[in-house]
């Protein structure tokens, strides 16, 4: 299901780069295209405003499959999640079986030397 969210996201943000693309930010546009002289005919008006109309659709679907998408990741289920409790698993057997600290305060005597301060 996740899989197939995550592809409906992909579609979706690529006919929305599309629609985006086809407009005009003075107005124009794939409107513009049909108009011959100055004048504006009946579909054109309505061309510009499908393509607005489409952007924001396309914007809030991306939104709600977004928001989709982080409802249903699989979590604890995958492969991820047992890797995670094989090494958490590991590091505490680590821990348990660290030798413990040695105090560094004065090194050992060595056999054979003579102390040096006399």
């Amino acid at each position: 299901m996740y899989l197939f969210i995550s592809l409906l996201i992909l579609v979706v943000c690529v006919l929305l780069g599309l629609i985006v693309l086809v407009q005009n930010p003075k107005g124009g546009g794939l409107a513009a295209n049909f108009t011959g002289s100055g004048s504006q005919f009946m579909g054109v008006r309505q061309t510009a405003d499908f393509l607005e109309k489409a952007s924001w659709s396309l914007a809030i679907a991306l939104l709600v499959l977004s928001l989709t998408a982080t409802m249903i990741i699989p979590r604890g289920t995958s492969d991820f999640g047992t890797q995670e409790s094989q090494i958490r698993d590991q590091i505490n057997d680590f821990n348990q079986n660290a030798p413990a600290p040695i105090d560094f305060q004065t090194p050992p005597p060595q056999e054979g030397a003579e102390p040096s301060g006399e």
